[in-house]
């Protein structure tokens, strides 16, 4: 069995309810095993055979009728998360440098997010987020991955899963550097 981490869309938020208990029973009932979540926003590791893909799919079909509005899920393995931590293009920001080093003394990780996306964008879609102003943000898109640096915080910011997800034609998530580095933490366990 592989080890899998899937990222919920829009759980917890909004009204969109779901206890983090009855989202361990519901991936229980799909028969996904050593089930763990962290924290509210709908973070879920789980042990499964299967593509990430599938597991995926599986878990967004298991969740209808379950929230007041549908809910996304995109997964990711472990070593995809180990990725995602060593390209940051803002290591500045981050708690660690990735090579590991200690924590830089610019660092400000809690307006360091990353957006993981269902699909990797075209490159016609990312013409089309290049011309959006993003004020004192920056991002960087790499593969599945947008990196997010919020100069004045995240809901200060025009840089949002709807925007992504309109311009990108896919679908979107948003973690913060630390929830990224707590999952992968979470995983090498």
């Amino acid at each position: 069995m592989a080890t899998h981490i899937a990222l919920l869309r829009g759980v917890n938020i909004g009204g969109n309810a779901l206890k983090m208990e009855r989202l361990r029973v519901l991936c229980a009932e799909l028969g996904l095993a050593n089930v763990r979540t962290y924290v509210q926003s709908g973070n879920v590791i789980f042990e499964a055979n299967g593509s990430a893909a599938a597991c995926g799919k599986a878990l967004e079909q298991k969740l209808i009728g379950e929230t007041r509005l549908p809910v996304s899920v995109i997964v990711r393995t472990p070593a995809e998360l180990k990725k995602v931590l060593g390209k940051n293009p803002f290591p500045e920001a981050a708690i660690k440098s990735p090579a590991g080093s200690a924590r830089p003394k610019t660092a400000e990780p809690f307006k360091l997010y990353v957006a993981f996306l269902a699909t990797a964008p075209t490159k016609a879609a990312l013409k089309k987020l290049d011309v959006i102003s993003a004020g004192q943000d920056q991002f960087h898109v790499s593969g599945k991955e947008i990196y997010i640096h919020f100069a004045n915080g995240y809901a200060n910011s025009k840089l949002s899963n709807n925007l992504f997800e309109k311009v990108l034609s896919t679908r979107a998530t948003t973690r913060n550097w630390n929830t990224v580095n707590k999952l992968y933490e979470l995983t090498a366990m």
